[in-house]
């Protein structure tokens, strides 16, 4: 079978995110501000707890910890050049950042996919300060702000799936 398990994946994962400041709750802020104008009612709790059920997918967290490596891995100049300039200066037009994370987002439908996009752009939060670590060219976050754009862009697909089929369950009742 697989040499770690799905729990100590989800622990490298968290402590990756940790090593870079950046706690569960700074996503779960993200995601209440996603779905807060959709759902009234929506918690911070709710929305932590959807952010944790995204990260405990094993896709989801090969994806986190692949794309956090890399970024590591070319801030100590480990890469070949060209390709370690290219992810260190986060040049606009490779879009391998944004390719890897998509694959979060796209778990989630396009809810999921749209939401990642709106945060690719106006990188709120903790995506905003990530993406502004990697001017002080001491820090490569090519990767990390995508991740952590897609990890709650799928948290809140995530609650926005589980509130439809609510609705639907409703109006059934009803009928």
């Amino acid at each position: 079978m697989y040499e770690y398990d799905q729990k100590e994946l989800y622990e490298q994962a968290i402590q990756a995110l940790k090593d870079l400041e950046v706690e569960l709750d700074d996503l779960a802020e993200i995601v209440y501000k996603l779905q807060i104008d959709y759902n009234p009612d929506v918690t911070i709790e709710e929305c932590l707890d959807n952010v944790k059920k995204v990260l405990m997918k094993r896709e989801v967290l090969h994806i986190v910890l692949t794309g956090l490596a890399i970024d590591k891995l070319v801030e100590e100049n480990k890469f070949p050049e060209p390709i370690n300039s290219i992810i260190a200066k986060d040049e606009g037009l490779y879009g391998v950042d944004e390719i890897l994370p998509i694959g979060i987002a796209s778990l989630y439908g396009t809810i999921g996919l749209t939401n990642f996009g709106y945060l690719d752009k106006e990188k709120i939060g903790i995506i905003k300060e990530i993406d502004e670590r990697k001017r002080d060219l001491m820090h490569v976050n090519t990767f990390a702000d995508d991740i952590l754009a897609a990890i709650a862009a799928a948290a809140a697909a995530r609650i926005a799936h589980g509130r439809q089929i609510k609705d639907e369950e409703e109006s059934e009742k009803l009928r």
